[in-house]
């Protein structure tokens, strides 16, 4: 099983867990400080991508804007999914959340429509998923909450939706968030992930 550079915050014991997914050029201090203030008390596990792009950390590559290594990509679900069910079988959560952006939510996804049961509850901030997954019934009892920019360049609006449209089908207790901007996290993102966790 693969091993990952972390940023571990312990939480009450047997209470939440929270996986951070950093985008493209982000590493596992991204999103931590805010998961921390989000939920209070939880065991927050920050990961560093393993893959150099440039320079920039991912969790997967890519061959151009938009074209994924599809090969790399399944290696990189598989480890990873060991990955977090380990740390979940050590932490022994009675609610497991997933935090992504970007690639970070593009890598949550894609463990999703294979280990459904990893996560309860998800939250994808921007993601772009340029293949049609197969069905999977295991995600009618998950919650995803993805938020998007309406002008987004890099995830292309229709592409959103039909993400969207996706967990929809299989079940999912699924809210889409939209702003009118692009790639940025805007502060409307923000408060709908605040809504979504805390509830």
């Amino acid at each position: 099983m693969a091993d990952y550079i972390t940023r571990k915050t312990p939480g009450t014991p047997n209470g939440t867990l929270i996986f951070i997914f950093h985008g493209t050029g982000g590493d596992e201090n991204q999103f931590h400080g805010f998961a921390q203030e989000l939920i209070p008390g939880a065991t927050v596990i920050s990961l560093r991508g393993d893959v150099s792009e440039g320079g920039a950390l991912r969790f997967f590559r890519r061959r151009a804007e938009g074209l994924y290594d599809m090969n790399d990509l399944a290696v990189r679900v598989r480890a990873l999914a060991g990955f977090l069910e380990k740390q979940k079988a050590d932490v022994a959560p009675t609610r497991t959340i997933g935090l992504g952006y970007s690639n970070g939510a593009n890598i949550m996804a894609a463990i999703s429509f294979l280990h459904p049961s990893i996560f309860d509850d998800m939250a994808l901030m921007h993601p772009l998923i340029p293949w049609a997954p197969d069905p999977q019934p295991g995600l009618s009892a998950s919650r995803v909450l993805i938020t998007a920019g309406q002008r987004d360049p890099i995830c292309p609006a229709p592409e959103t939706q039909a993400l969207a449209d996706y967990f929809s089908a299989q079940g999912t207790d699924v809210t889409l968030e939209w702003h009118p901007g692009g790639h940025e996290v805007r502060d409307t993102e923000l408060t709908a992930l605040r809504a979504f966790l805390t509830t």
